[in-house]
């Protein structure tokens, strides 16, 4: 890894906020290769009925990304 944990931490607060969102998206792009566990999937199953039961209870995950960087 050319990147060294020293040259991370320089970064502005901002900064390896969006680095972690850059890291996470290019994991995301390719959820095949993120292995769940069975717990990882039944909590998941827990979370959709749940949505499902009350659509109005949560928010986006843009919407809460909004949030983060506001508070930032």
């Amino acid at each position: 890894m050319s990147t060294e944990l020293s040259e991370i931490l320089q970064l502005s607060i901002a900064e390896r906020i969006q680095l972690a969102e850059d890291i996470w998206d290019s994991i995301a792009a390719f959820p095949e290769a993120v292995p769940l566990t069975d717990a990882q999937k039944q909590e998941l199953d827990r979370r959709l009925q749940a949505y499902s039961q009350n659509p109005a209870e949560g928010i986006s995950w843009e919407e809460l990304k909004e949030k983060v960087r506001k508070s930032a």
